[in-house]
């Protein structure tokens, strides 16, 4: 069977696609957030994963206003970013694993969970710039298994449905009948509000909250409604469901191995994490 061998979080702003670009990453705005990537590059390269389970949301690159699924999975060869005017230049293709997404497609459906199936899809910062800071350059070491999740169009998925449906997804990894070995990648937030009145808000304070359940009780969170997300970390930090769902599908013991948080980056708190997944 397959095995997941741990989870990552991580955020996903486009400027950090635009800083790598122009090669920023020792200036001092950004050192301190890039500083954070060695280890887990590191613990990427003792381990050598096959394939990443990448969660994260569209944002209107692949999914308008006009028609936004609250939980797709893709199934394709292979996916192309566009590029989106954030000055993050469009990169080659990332090789999908299409018999792994349609066996998770199969398992979640048949757990309750009425995904979008997408043979063909575009993808954007959200996708991108997870894979550019733990994989840095243009190689394509690991194929990729989207998962999006609306956080643009209310209403929003629960944060508890976002948990159950991450659990399903670990099991059935589990069922894979291949040996791959997987990562699963929660990508976005934490805490912004890019618009209105608290445009700027950070929370560093339910950041750190957020960071510690997690690893310990991710329940906590879980229990929380989309509305209250709203409140304490911002319209857009309701990202940190993607979180929810990466530690969902970590169905092991899980020991928090590194952490790393800065703000402000584009006026959100930027928060790393890896927690390795035993069996």
């Amino acid at each position: 069977m397959a095995t997941i061998l741990g989870g990552i979080t991580t955020s996903h702003i486009p400027a950090i696609g635009a800083a790598i670009a122009k090669e920023l990453e020792q200036e001092p705005y950004w050192q301190p957030f890039f500083d954070g990537y060695p280890p887990v590059h590191d613990w990427l390269d003792e381990h050598q994963p096959d394939v990443a389970i990448l969660i994260y949301n569209d944002h209107g690159l692949n999914f308008f206003l006009d028609a936004v699924p609250t939980f797709s999975i893709g199934a394709a060869e292979e996916y192309h970013n566009e590029d989106e005017g954030w000055g993050l230049r469009p990169v080659p293709p990332f090789p999908g694993h299409p018999d792994l997404s349609w066996h998770l497609i199969e398992s979640v459906i048949d757990d309750g969970f009425d995904v979008t199936m997408c043979q063909d899809m575009v993808v954007d910062h959200g996708f991108v710039v997870p894979h550019l800071l733990l994989w840095p350059g243009n190689d394509r070491p690991v194929k990729i298994v989207p998962v999006c999740v609306n956080t643009v169009l209310h209403p929003l998925p629960r944060p508890d449905r976002c948990l159950a449906l991450g659990r399903a997804i670990g099991k059935a990894v589990e069922s894979f009948p291949g040996d791959e070995k997987v990562v699963v990648l929660g990508t976005g937030g934490m805490s912004h509000q890019l618009d209105g009145e608290r445009a700027g808000f950070i929370n560093r304070e339910f950041d750190a909250l957020c960071m510690d359940a997690i690893v310990d009780d991710p329940e906590w969170i879980a229990n929380h409604s989309i509305l209250d997300l709203v409140e304490k970390a911002g319209a857009q930090g309701v990202e940190v469901i993607q979180w929810l769902m990466m530690r969902g599908a970590l169905l092991g013991t899980v020991t928090e191995l590194h952490r790393n948080y800065h703000i402000p980056i584009s006026n959100t708190g930027a928060g790393l994490m890896l927690l390795e997944n035993t069996r």
